[in-house]
């Protein structure tokens, strides 16, 4: 069976993530069920997604097509089932068994995964052939990222269902990765633990690293990405830079004591108010009201510069370039 942007999805998990997608999902025209067992603030998330989006411009359908429910029942009636939770293996398997014995044998089952090998999570799989990953951004339904992750044991058919309803319906820019883990979380690991390095051991404050990143990288990542912009710049030049400086990074395993003692003292970041920096709920607001602002405002301009122009000229019209 041949899945389109009709066919019934089913959406589990309690991560804020579950709200934009379902309305990425609603909006190419799915029907959706959500389970969740935290649905009061999901359905709340989804209703502020529905006021931004209108605030926008935007065109939307009723949701009529949404159902939120908070307790698995006995019948999964759906092509897609997306689980979206953090990273716990047992929690990920749970969720994959009780929607196996829930669902048909037909069902496509799509996970977040950014640390765990997939293979891991189709072990013990009734058709772990249909079990593959999928990773999103916040917030999904203004951002083009996705990244789907398919290994040997996937059937091709599935994940490139997958990729052209991502690609065509979703509007997303996906990319496949033919493997066990994906590749978005491995580069933000490394930048990771190069910042913190550069922090715990006194050369850098944590403003220095956001100034640093927004105001370089963060200039140009949305325009072409990095490789891109390496040629753009000078590539030669960044090969040079790379053989002096790779022996110096950071080869540490683990997070330094620093970040080590905000996650033992329970800190969530603006969840509760305690992370990297400190909020108070009026800045978790403020940041969070920001944050679904800027996402429909860099939305509309990297639509202005497609990753790549020449395949999608339609959408710059006529390039003119003239000295």
């Amino acid at each position: 069976m041949e899945m389109n942007h009709l066919a019934p999805v089913f959406l589990t998990g309690n991560h804020r993530l579950v709200s934009s997608i379902a309305v990425c999902l609603l909006r190419a025209g799915h029907p959706v069920t959500i389970c969740s067992t935290d649905a009061k603030r999901i359905e709340e998330r989804i209703h502020l997604h529905y006021k931004d989006m209108k605030h926008e411009g935007y065109e939307i359908d009723p949701y009529y097509a949404l159902q939120i429910i908070s307790e698995l029942r006995d019948d999964i009636k759906a092509e897609l089932a997306i689980i979206v939770t953090y990273e716990d293996v047992n929690a990920k398997r749970n969720l994959i068994q009780q929607v196996e014995q829930r669902s048909s044998s037909d069902t496509i089952i799509a996970l977040n995964t950014e640390s765990i090998s997939l293979r891991t999570l189709q072990e013990g799989g009734d058709n772990p052939d249909r079990i593959v990953g999928i990773n999103w951004t916040e917030p999904a339904h203004t951002t083009f990222f996705m990244e789907l992750i398919a290994n040997h044991t996937v059937n091709e058919k599935y994940i490139d269902q997958i990729f052209y309803l991502a690609k065509d319906h979703w509007q997303k820019d996906p990319y496949i990765v033919r493997g066990e883990i994906g590749i978005r979380s491995r580069l933000v690991a490394a930048l990771a633990r190069e910042a913190f390095y550069l922090v715990q051991n006194g050369y850098a404050t944590v403003e220095d690293i956001d100034r640093a990143c927004r105001n370089d990288a963060g200039y140009y990542m949305p325009f072409c990405g990095y490789c891109r912009y390496m040629d753009l710049m000078g590539t030669y030049a960044y090969g040079m830079v790379m053989k002096e400086l790779n022996p110096d990074l950071s080869r540490n395993t683990t997070p330094p004591l620093f970040f080590n003692d905000i996650i033992a003292s329970g800190g969530k970041g603006m969840e509760n108010g305690e992370g990297l920096y400190q909020y108070s709920p009026e800045d978790v607001k403020k940041w969070d009201f920001l944050f679904r602002k800027f996402s429909y405002q860099i939305k509309k301009t990297m639509e202005l510069y497609p990753f790549n122009y020449k395949k999608n000229s339609t959408l710059l019209g006529d390039i003119s370039i003239s000295d």
